[in-house]
């Protein structure tokens, strides 16, 4: 570790004097439990409606309120800051029960992204995560999400004005991946690190991998020895191909993970954080369907129904005429017509 740390040094990284972060209601969670499990942001996915369904059907023992920390859709600083805020703000709205709750930015203007943090502390979060993996083309483009590792000076820049704009109320951290055409650990890392944030969540693939190959899960160690280094209080979460929440207790335990971010596992399963529910009945998912897209209706009729339908694919799906079903669902417009055709095939 000594000559570890030497090779740092030579290299002038800054190294962030322990105890000096702001972490939050993460001290206390990752004192608490190890590993932690936390909800990850997904967009069109993990909005208000699906994160109180979440909260709904999932429990921690006794306690209802799903993972240990809910996050948010990643939403436009920029969009959020303009005029059409009000067509992004519903991204936004806590449901009680949230709590900890950490909103997602991301964007590239400064300014915006200082005042974008203020406002998600007015809003009453209580933690501020940047967007750094996000694939989508159009937003690497404009250097948003995963174009940041092609730009770190701009991304310290991106990180320093959210600190600035929380102003120590409440923790700042980071998403990203490992790279973006390749593998970029022991660069890109440090970087982040330096800039002292809360916690770094770590998508276990490059940008160009998207989510074709499996997690480099292994990875981890090493960026747990930078850490230790660079930044000791900063908390780090793995990304990537967990489903239950014994392969997340596998993982992190073998490679140094504090805690643990849920994707893809969540769909079609807003049971997945209640290890007491080991089997979930037809009806049952079928009539919670139900539920999700009625709310979904009710509290965000400014989007469009079709996304829902992601939920579908997800929902319906492992039985004796599920395909069929499915299909037909594809074709719909309105609750009105999920449910008389939920119905009926429940009726069967």
């Amino acid at each position: 570790m000594k000559i570890l740390k030497s090779l740092f040094l030579k290299k002038r990284v800054n190294i962030v004097p322990k105890n000096s972060i702001h972490l939050g209601f993460w001290r206390g969670l990752s004192q608490k439990k190890k590993p932690f499990f936390v909800l990850a942001p997904m967009a069109d996915v993990t909005d208000r409606v699906f994160r109180s369904i979440i909260a709904k059907y999932s429990r921690f023992g006794e306690e209802a309120g799903g993972p240990d920390v809910f996050w948010t859709e990643f939403v436009s600083a920029d969009g959020l800051m303009s005029e059409g805020r009000d067509a992004l703000i519903v991204d936004l709205m806590i449901n009680k029960g949230e709590h900890p709750i950490v909103a997602q930015i991301f964007g590239t203007n400064l300014q915006k992204l200082e005042d974008c943090a203020r406002l998600c502390v007015e809003l009453g979060f209580d933690g501020v995560d940047i967007n750094f993996g996000c694939p989508e083309k159009n937003i690497v483009k404009s250097g948003g999400g995963a174009g940041a590792i092609v730009h770190p000076s701009q991304a310290v820049e991106v990180i320093r004005a959210v600190q600035r704009g929380v102003d120590g109320k409440i923790p700042v951290s980071v998403k990203t991946r490992l790279g973006f055409n390749r593998d970029e650990v022991e660069t890109w890392v440090p970087t982040i690190l330096e800039t002292g944030v809360a916690v770094l969540t770590m998508h276990f693939r490059t940008r160009k991998e998207m989510s074709k190959v499996p997690a480099r899960w292994e990875r981890m160690s090493r960026i747990k020895e930078l850490r230790d280094i660079i930044s000791p209080d900063t908390l780090l979460i793995g990304n990537g191909d967990v489903e239950t929440l014994e392969k997340g207790r596998e993982l992190a335990t073998k490679y140094g993970a504090d805690g643990v971010m849920i994707g893809r596992g969540i769909f079609g399963n807003p049971w997945l954080f209640d290890e007491n529910k080991k089997e979930v009945s037809i009806s049952e998912k079928l009539e919670v369907m139900l539920e999700h897209t009625k709310l979904y209706t009710e509290l965000l009729p400014m989007k469009n129904f079709n996304i829902m339908k992601k939920h579908y694919k997800a929902y319906v799906n492992g039985f004796d005429g599920a395909k069929e079903l499915r299909v037909k669902l594809m074709d719909c417009t309105s609750y009105e017509d999920i449910e008389g055709l939920t119905k009926a095939f429940l009726c069967k």
